[in-house]
């Protein structure tokens, strides 16, 4: 009987948790599903940011995959407070601007491309 007691406190104690920490995230002006989104885009950010470092070596197939995943990213952290995700500012940056240098390179060379 006890043990029955401690196990409804304890699931008592997961909701509890669970909706303080909603109510926080609907304070704070964010939907869930944006919040939702925002962690898995954080997850791609730091697939993103390895990727970011040798954006040179990629093929053009790699490179249109990394600019739909990166514009993925960029639409979910828009919707998220800047304050929330400051810590990952530098990879957000860096990925930024290997998406610039990609979309730049690939401007060009269809530039290129069109003048033959």
């Amino acid at each position: 009987m006890e043990l029955m007691a401690i196990v409804y406190l304890l699931i008592f104690i997961i909701f509890a948790l669970v909706a303080i920490s909603v109510l926080q995230i609907r304070m704070a002006g964010i939907k869930i599903k944006d919040f939702v989104g925002f962690i898995q885009a954080n997850e791609m950010l730091n697939k993103l940011y390895q990727f970011s470092k040798k954006y040179k070596m990629m093929s053009p197939q790699e490179q249109v995959v990394f600019l739909a995943e990166a514009e993925k990213v960029f639409e979910a952290y828009d919707k998220i407070p800047t304050i929330v995700w400051e810590e990952e500012y530098r990879k957000y940056s860096e990925v930024l601007q290997t998406y610039q240098n990609i979309k730049v390179m690939r401007w060009t060379e269809e530039k290129e491309d069109n003048k033959v």
